[in-house]
C-alpha cells in the first residue's frame, strides 16, 4: 500500500515533533488550546523518562501510557471523517465507527511505534489564534543544527476541552494528505478495497509489534 504509506510518513514526523521532544516554557499570552496541548506534550515526555517505563520489555507499556494521552489530545472522529470528506456521508454508522477505530488505530500505532526516535529537539510555541469553537496553535521545532519546522495544530473546543484534529507541517495537512490518498483508492478501487488495505497495514504494524526491536529497525530502513 505504497500511497498509504506515503500519507503516513506527516504523521510520523508531527507526532515525533509533538509529543517527544524537550519543551520550552510555555508564553505567559497562552490560552487553554496551548496549555492542554502542551500539557499533553509534558506527560508524554514524562512518561519516557519515568525510570518505571524505560528499558526494551517495558516497550509495550510506554506505548500504552503514550496512547491514552494521544486519544485525550487527539478528535479522531474528525479527523476520520474529514480525511474521508464526501466519502464520509454515505457510510452507515457501523461504518463510521469501524472507519474510525481502524484509521485511529494506524495513526496510533504509526506515531508511537517511533518513540525511540526522540533526539532532543525543541518545541516552541509561537502563537494561538481562538475563533468560537475552533482554534489554532502555531509551534516551531528547532532541530540541533538549528533549523526551524512550522507546525500548525487546528483543534476544535468539546465541552471543556480543545482537541486536535489537523496538524499542518511546513504549511502541508495531515487531513489533506490523507484525503487525497484515500479519495483516489475509493475512485479506482472502492471504499471495501480502501478498508482491506488500511486492516492490511494494521496487520503489518502488528507484526512489528511483535518483533525484536532489531528486525524492526531494520525493516524501516
Amino acid at each position: 500500500m505504497k500511497g498509504y504509506r506515503a500519507a503516513v510518513r506527516p504523521l510520523r514526523t508531527v507526532m515525533l515533533a509533538g509529543a517527544f521532544l524537550a519543551l520550552v516554557a510555555t508564553p505567559s499570552w497562552a490560552g487553554a488550546p496551548t496549555d492542554q496541548l502542551k500539557g499533553a506534550m509534558d506527560r508524554v515526555v514524562k512518561s519516557l523518562e519515568d525510570p518505571a517505563l524505560k528499558g526494551q520489555d517495558k516497550l509495550m507499556q510506554r506505548r500504552t501510557v503514550v496512547r491514552r494521552i494521544a486519544d485525550e489530545i487527539f478528535d479522531f472522529g474528525e479527523i476520520a471523517r474529514r480525511s474521508l470528506a464526501r466519502h464520509w456521508q454515505p457510510l452507515t454508522e457501523s461504518q463510521r465507527q469501524e472507519f474510525t477505530s481502524l484509521f485511529s488505530d494506524l495513526l496510533e500505532r504509526s506515531y508511537i511505534s517511533k518513540i525511540e526516535l526522540y533526539g532532543g529537539e525543541k518545541i516552541v510555541f509561537a502563537g494561538e489564534k481562538i475563533d468560537a469553537d475552533s482554534a489554532s496553535v502555531t509551534t516551531k521545532i528547532v532541530t540541533k543544527n538549528g533549523t526551524e519546522v512550522p507546525i500548525d495544530y487546528r483543534m476544535l473546543k468539546r465541552a471543556d476541552r480543545w482537541l486536535v484534529y489537523d496538524v499542518s507541517i511546513e504549511g502541508v495537512s495531515l487531513v489533506s494528505s490523507y484525503r487525497t490518498q484515500f479519495n483516489k483508492i475509493i475512485q479506482t478501487a472502492s471504499y471495501a478495497e480502501l478498508v482491506q488495505k488500511m486492516r492490511t497495514k494494521q496487520e503489518e504494524l502488528v507484526s512489528e509489534d511483535r518483533r525484536p526491536r532489531s528486525q524492526a529497525t531494520s525493516k524501516e530502513r
